[in-house]
């Protein structure tokens, strides 16, 4: 279906067409005084200057050729030029009701699908998620949901931090800490246990550790190098201990983004891309991109429009080894390889830009995607906590983003229990707390806009009233309740009404305009978007329910439009908090 302003605004196209004007000038919006119309054309102001004519004269033409408009109940040309307009009840009705008939309401595939990697989460072996960890996830999880419901084909990678010096300095504390282990006997030519020397809380104590010790002992440090470079030269006992590592660790992390509900089609590593280095360090000479400059071989990415200095990119060290731009871009090397993606999107803090920037300009530049290959830096701002502060512990830790969801879901819980809600049972009230954590958590961070900064308030954020995503929750549980009730009584749910008052009527407005939402939503690449839709649908689901006698009301034909119109309306809240990534309990 095309969206319901793309329709209307085909409408008033084609009166500007009958009037003598070109059919560009027909754009609709919806307006934003809602006291004065629905919807609004600002068209006649710019062919005002085109046409070297009054404005008024321009809409005052256009008005009267769309008198006879069947989508419009309400057309008025109104000083200094615009076109306001409300939609025809009935027209607006059969629009919601083609929606609800059609798959993914409405919402078309496009003509050329495209092939899209998103790169997010990011998360580093040995290391645990904590609330840094977030924002990568859940706006990756969100965007890369969108996408698909955009009809396209899309592969999320996780991305892991699994090859760097922190892998260097985990073997060498375990060395300090445990000597006599068979992984560090070089004479050993037998198996290695399957099981490793370490569990997760282990692991989790000793990076840290390490990472400190380095910054302080440059003999602690020099050793951790030397483990990097033995590693990363195929030394066998050190790649056994790094592929338990990498089970313990990778383990974890998939039990905490279960946890979040954020899936991954891939769990590449920095690692995954090492041996397609060489050859691609290799090309870059033959083609004579790469020099040495400073000990360093590097690749120079300045463009004549720059307004400031890009530095070039460095693709190995000055001591030979891979840095981030080299796994980068031999990561890009294997998406090509692999997928031949149409876009690559990356999720990742707006701090990394410049290095971005680096990454994908030596990529074109180097052939190594090619020339229409869209490459997207989607960076996020900090979250932090109340205060401006980044978010800590008691003790004064980066805080655990499980321990953050337990704290909200342990909150949750006990709001329900102080509810005295008797016909819940403990074990459906936690599963209830958990999914209303969760959309707290989510909704918190995908309702801003993900450029930029923003103070995580638990306090307001699960909040049962309000921009939040527990009241989104709220809202579907009540239209539930409802629905339950309707159907325990016998009733049968009738067929879309036309809307007979206004907060009716604003309802079908919220479902017309999923369609472009979800098409912005993709364009812009902005979770908020759908947010922004959801709390507008849900608070004229709650105007409608506080001013409308739905269960009481003794016409039943009215009763079963009404059942109609909230259950049309759940259906495409439901479809919605997919989008976000989170899902909404039975009952609350």
């Amino acid at each position: 279906m095309k969206s319901f302003l793309t329709l209307i605004g085909e409408e008033v196209a084609s009166a500007f067409e009958r009037a003598g004007y070109e059919r560009d000038l027909g754009r609709v919006g919806v307006s934003n005084r809602p006291d004065l119309c629905e919807y609004q054309c600002n068209g006649a102001m710019a062919g005002a200057k085109r046409y070297k004519k009054n404005p008024m004269e321009i809409a005052s033409a256009v008005a009267e050729e769309l008198k006879s408009s069947k989508a419009f109940s309400m057309v008025e040309a109104a000083a200094p030029g615009f076109i306001n307009l409300n939609a025809d009840p009935a027209y607006i009705r059969d629009y919601a009701a083609g929606m609800q008939k059609s798959e993914r309401f409405g919402v078309e595939k496009p003509e050329k699908p495209e092939m899209i990697v998103i790169d997010y989460g990011g998360p580093n072996v040995a290391k645990p998620l904590h609330v840094g960890h977030l924002r990568p996830a859940v706006i990756g999880e969100s965007i890369k949901r969108i996408a698909r419901y955009a009809g396209h084909t899309v592969i999320g990678d996780v991305h892991l931090g699994d090859w760097g010096m922190p892998m260097g300095q985990i073997i060498t504390e375990l060395q300090v800490r445990k000597p006599d282990l068979v992984y560090f006997d070089d004479t050993y030519e037998g198996d290695y246990p399957e099981e490793p020397p370490f569990d997760i809380s282990e692991l989790e104590e000793i990076y840290p550790h390490a990472s400190g010790r380095c910054k302080t002992d440059e003999e602690y440090k020099a050793k951790a190098l030397q483990a990097t470079k033995e590693l990363q030269a195929g030394r066998r006992g050190y790649r056994a201990l790094w592929q338990h590592i990498l089970k313990v660790s990778v383990t974890d992390l998939k039990r905490n983004y279960k946890r979040l509900d954020v899936d991954f089609d891939l769990w590449m590593g920095e690692s995954d891309v090492d041996d397609l280095i060489p050859a691609m360090v290799q090309d870059m000479k033959d083609k004579g991109l790469a020099h040495i400059s400073e000990g360093a071989l590097v690749v120079d990415v300045t463009e004549e429009s720059d307004k400031k200095e890009i530095p070039p990119c460095m693709v190995l060290k000055s001591d030979g080894a891979a840095n981030y731009e080299t796994t980068d871009l031999a990561t890009l090397v294997w998406r090509e390889r692999e997928y031949k993606p149409d876009k690559v999107l990356y999720v990742v803090d707006k701090r990394q830009e410049l290095h971005f920037v680096q990454v994908f300009r030596c990529a074109r530049k180097c052939g190594i995607v090619r020339d229409d290959t869209g490459l997207e830096f989607i960076g996020f701002g900090t979250m932090n906590g109340p205060g401006g502060k980044p978010f800590k512990t008691r003790d004064g830790g980066v805080l655990r983003l499980s321990q953050l969801l337990d704290d909200i879901a342990e909150s949750m819980y006990e709001r329900i229990k102080e509810a005295g809600r008797e016909d819940m049972s403990d074990e459906e009230a936690k599963e209830t707390a958990e999914m209303t954590a969760l959309a707290a958590l989510k909704y918190g961070d995908l309702s801003n806009q993900a450029s930029k900064d923003y103070i995580f308030d638990t306090e307001r954020f699960t909040a049962s009233e309000g921009d939040t995503g527990p009241y989104l929750l709220y809202t579907m549980a009540r239209i539930r309740s409802i629905l339950r009730k309707y159907e325990a009584e016998g009733g049968k749910q009738g067929e879309l009404p036309v809307p007979a008052d206004k907060a009716q009527k604003a309802i079908y407005m919220d479902m017309a305009g999923f369609v472009q939402m979800i098409g912005e939503a993709y364009a812009e690449r902005a979770p908020h978007r759908v947010c922004a839709y959801l709390y507008q649908l849900s608070n004229d689901l709650n105007s409608f329910y506080h001013e409308t006698k739905i269960l009481t009301e003794e016409d039943q034909e009215k009763r079963a439009g009404y059942i109609a119109l909230i259950a049309a309306a759940l259906r495409i809240m439901e479809e919605s908090i997919g989008l976000l990534g989170f899902k909404a309990p039975l009952r609350m």
